[in-house]
């Protein structure tokens, strides 16, 4: 249980710290460019989406999907928060300084990254038959031809 918990929290993390390296970079390198912070921001948004692809790759082959979605939608929240609101203050930033439209499109922004890069990783796994279900019914059907079939006598 603690592995598992474990590892919900080193992907938050790793996440987060995405996050916040992007932040260090618009504020350092770009602090009036809005057009090199917003594509800092998609860079960003692709590395997250990147993590997420390959966490629902390695994850999706050795667990059912009901099981490892749950640990990444509470990564994803976890680090949601925490990006949304920590991450704004690290980098001396008011977390409602853009007003409310600024605020959502991030939540927005975010999630749509994840749900994109957590189902790729996971269509490409099951397009491969490496997922956890596929697996199965692959067994199930080796240990269905591995029997011998019963001989009926006329």
């Amino acid at each position: 249980m603690f592995q598992r918990w474990r590892a919900v929290g080193v992907l938050a993390a790793a996440l987060f710290v995405v996050n916040v390296a992007a932040r260090v970079v618009i504020k350092l390198a770009y602090p009036d460019d809005d057009t090199a912070a917003g594509r800092v921001s998609l860079v960003m948004f692709l590395v997250i989406g990147l993590i997420l692809a390959a966490t629902a790759f390695r994850w999706g082959a050795d667990r059912p999907a009901g099981h490892w979605t749950g640990d990444l939608a509470v990564a994803v929240v976890v680090a949601l928060a925490l990006t949304v609101f920590v991450g704004p203050l690290l980098v001396g930033e008011n977390p409602f300084e853009g007003g409310a439209g600024l605020f959502f499109a991030q939540i927005w922004l975010y999630l749509a990254a994840t749900v994109a890069g957590a189902l790729a990783g996971y269509l490409v796994l099951t397009a491969l038959g490496r997922d956890h279900r596929s697996r199965q019914l692959k067994r199930y059907a080796e240990l269905k031809a591995a029997k011998p079939r019963k001989v009926v006598r006329r």
